[in-house]
């Protein structure tokens, strides 16, 4: 098992939305990026919801999504998993990301769109229980993952709905 951490959010002050993944791939651990993996649609969809280029760099990127009010960030701090599979992150290992301390700095967000069933169930188990703890609470919605693992929606089918929730996110 090999021992993987995951990123610093990517957040600026007046967030709306934050998108979780749970934790990022191989792919994306090696190139020190979110969502690297060349066949990922994270990045296609996003350029299409927010209207930048999808060939631009990844600072372009991220400063696109950032001004639309979208935050990104991971369910997970770290864990040990082989391989890039949410499937094979051993649970044990798993520490989720201070929430309460990033959901105090960005007070505007108000939703969190998880991209994938293995981030919203991380999240719904892990973080939602210690957030309601300290009396806070976050809208989550699964959404299709964007993952080339994740087959069973067409590039269409997960652009609809990733289209239909960030819009109303950012309207």
């Amino acid at each position: 098992m090999v021992f993987v951490r995951s990123f610093s959010p990517v957040a600026r002050a007046d967030a709306r939305v934050l998108i979780l993944g749970s934790m990022p791939g191989a792919a994306s651990l090696a190139a020190g990026r979110y969502y690297a993996h060349p066949r990922n649609a994270f990045w296609p969809m996003l350029a299409e919801v927010c209207g930048f280029a999808v060939n631009a760099s990844y600072e372009q990127r991220l400063a696109a999504v950032m001004a639309r009010g979208i935050a990104l960030w991971d369910v997970l701090q770290q864990c040990e998993r082989e391989g890039s599979l949410d499937g094979d992150i051993v649970a044990t290992t798993a520490t989720v990301n201070d929430f309460a301390t990033f959901l105090n700095a960005h007070p505007g967000i108000t939703r969190v769109l998880c991209n994938g069933g293995a981030a919203f169930s991380l999240f719904s188990r892990r973080v939602v229980p210690s957030l309601a703890a300290l009396g806070r609470s976050v809208p989550a919605v699964q959404m299709p993952s964007t993952s080339p693992a994740h087959a069973a929606c067409t590039f269409a089918q997960k652009l609809a709905t990733w289209r239909r929730h960030l819009a109303t996110c950012l309207a």
